[in-house]
Order: C-alpha cells, then sequence, then structure tokens
C-alpha cells in the first residue's frame, strides 16, 4: 500500500496516523531511533505477540511489525540491538485491546 488514496480506503479516520507511522518507520535508520519517537510509542508485545513489535495509530489501534533482519542482532546477554535492526516487516494492524 503506497499511495495517499489507498491508505485513506484502507484505514479511513486513521488514514493520517498511520501515513505519519509509515513515514516515522522510513525516516528512522534504526529501530533505536523509531523507539524514541514519542508519537510512535514504539515497543515489544509480550504475551500470545511474543517477538512482535507495535507503534501506535491510535489510542486503541497498532502497526504490528516484526524484525526482519536474519540473523537478528543480539548482545552477548541475549539482548535484540535495536541500534542494528535495520529491517522490519510490517504484518498487520489491529486494534488488540
Amino acid at each position: 500500500m503506497s499511495s495517499a488514496s489507498e491508505i485513506k480506503k484502507a484505514f479511513g479516520v486513521n488514514a493520517k496516523r498511520v501515513q505519519s507511522r509509515l513515514d516515522d518507520i522510513t525516516a528512522s535508520p534504526n529501530l533505536a531511533i523509531l523507539m524514541q519517537l514519542p508519537a510512535a510509542n514504539c515497543h515489544r508485545l509480550t504475551g500470545s505477540r511474543q517477538g512482535e513489535w507495535a507503534v501506535n495509530i491510535s489510542a486503541n489501534h497498532r502497526m504490528i511489525f516484526e524484525i526482519a533482519n536474519d540473523p537478528v542482532p543480539m548482545d552477548e546477554e541475549d539482548r535484540i540491538e535495536t541500534i542494528k535492526v535495520t529491517d522490519i516487516r510490517i504484518t498487520t494492524t489491529t486494534d488488540y485491546h
């Protein structure tokens, strides 16, 4: 989905926010930078969504993604090195609340 009209058709009232998050993702050279953007509220998910990440679209709606680097950059203590994560794959947008 790349055009403004496609985004508007798919997301209606949330279209501008979806575009803003896509712009944030495109402008961020790595996951560490994306995590610093307050409006995006980029965060790791837990529970049944472990291994996935999200950015806010609205109060309840999230854009869900996973790290697409292969292999996922990890440090010696098995933590994701977010500054080395340069590839993500958006999997869905949802209201999971």
